[in-house]
């Protein structure tokens, strides 16, 4: 494949971005192919992708590389790719022998999975024999998995329009509303996503709003729904029917989730604010599900979100298990007796999961829910992102 200069040079802008101002891969890649319109779908595939692999294989990139500029870089996840160097003066002084050379006495597993030495400590103390599987398997790239919305359309009618378009996916067992590209494919630019037919969600993710068993004409409190995906899958769920009050720390994140459910068709969702305990204490017993989907590490998505691996550190992961003790000693106040919890989150991490439900179980607010089941979805076992989701109900 011929290298272009403005492509490889959107590549290192991005990179730039990313690792010296600190900011977050998926937003600096939207930004940087919005900033030139007249990009081809190849070139803007091959920009996403090599900027997405380069971040994921940092490690071993900035190890084999011979010099610490991000045109190095690029170069040496270049010939990592088996393919062949223009001779251009950025890429002057890489040697492909020399890098395959040293590749292959790496004997080093943080190397090698491209993961910080805490980490891969962290992984073993917590999985233990499942930790190396488990990491392999959240370095592969993410599918790309939709939610069929069924207030619109069903499963095969979409697949079949999807078809129509050249887009080719399928189902999978287990997951009801998912369907699975073949092929990446840019599916936002299709008439079909903007009338609201599906969104893109990871089908782990699609188990969550599933557990909580949410009927018609319940009330249900998503207390940390950020940009609503979970919301609106609930509302599919109840078919429209009910009211679900979509909750977040930042309000802004809310905007979204009404522009979304606009889009999809769903008309029960309230959003609010959570402006401190007032607004917890206002909503006492109101709810028949309460679903928290409680901020977490993150480290069940590193498919989708490579950059997480070196955004995190071990103080960051203990905070964050903070946040979430914190949560589940208040929010819980706002289901009423009878009703369905469901704690979810996007970690692989027993100290982020059911270490955090037997702890909330044993608390004073813990003591009248019982646990009904729990499900640790690894990567390596479904294929999907790495999730965690508690069910639990409230005492009569």
């Amino acid at each position: 494949m011929k290298l272009f200069p403005n492509t490889v040079n959107g590549v290192v802008r991005a990179l730039e971005e990313i690792f010296d101002q600190h900011h977050f891969a998926d937003k600096v890649i939207e930004r940087i192919l919005k900033s030139n319109p007249k990009w081809g779908a190849r070139d803007r595939a091959f920009i996403a992708e090599s900027v997405y692999e380069i971040v994921r294989w940092k490690r071993l990139v900035e190890y084999l590389s011979p010099g610490a500029d991000y045109y190095q870089w690029f170069g040496t996840y270049w010939v990592l790719q088996g393919n062949a160097l223009p001779d251009w003066r950025e890429f002057k002084g890489i040697n492909p022998q020399a890098i395959h050379r040293k590749k292959e006495k790496i004997t080093q597993r943080t190397l090698l999975q491209s993961i910080p030495d805490w980490m891969d400590q962290m992984g073993q103390e917590q999985l233990g024999e499942k930790w190396e599987q488990e990491i392999n398997s959240l370095n592969q790239v993410a599918e790309v998995v939709l939610r069929v919305n069924t207030l619109k359309t069903s499963r095969s009618r979409l697949r079949e329009q999807l078809e129509e378009l050249g887009i080719t996916s399928y189902p999978v067992n287990g997951y009801p509303d998912a369907l699975v590209l073949k092929e990446r494919k840019n599916v936002f630019r299709t008439p079909l996503f903007k009338e609201g037919h599906f969104e893109v969600q990871d089908a782990s993710s699609q188990l969550v709003a599933m557990a909580l068993e949410a009927q018609p004409g319940m009330r249900v409190i998503d207390a940390c729904a950020g940009a609503g995906g979970k919301s609106l899958h609930l509302a599919a769920l109840m078919e429209n029917k009910g009211r679900i009050v979509s909750m977040d720390l930042e309000a802004w994140k809310l905007k979204n989730t009404k522009l979304r459910a606009r889009r999809a068709g769903v008309s029960i969702i309230e959003t609010k604010p959570i402006e401190g305990s007032k607004t917890i204490k206002r909503l006492h017993e109101s709810a028949d599900r309460l679903l928290l989907d409680v901020p977490c590490s993150g480290l069940g998505v590193l498919k989708r979100n490579p950059d997480t691996k070196w955004k995190l550190s071990p103080e960051s992961i203990s905070a964050v298990q903070v946040i979430q003790k914190g949560i589940l000693s208040q929010y819980p106040s706002m289901l009423k007796p009878g009703g369905i919890l469901v704690y979810a989150t996007c970690s692989i991490l027993p100290s982020e999961n059911n270490l955090q439900v037997q702890a909330f179980l044993q608390s004073p607010e813990g003591k009248s829910f019982e646990l009904l089941e729990e499900t640790q979805v690894l990567s390596q076992e479904s294929g999907f992102d790495g999730f965690y989701i508690a069910k639990l109900k409230k005492g009569e």
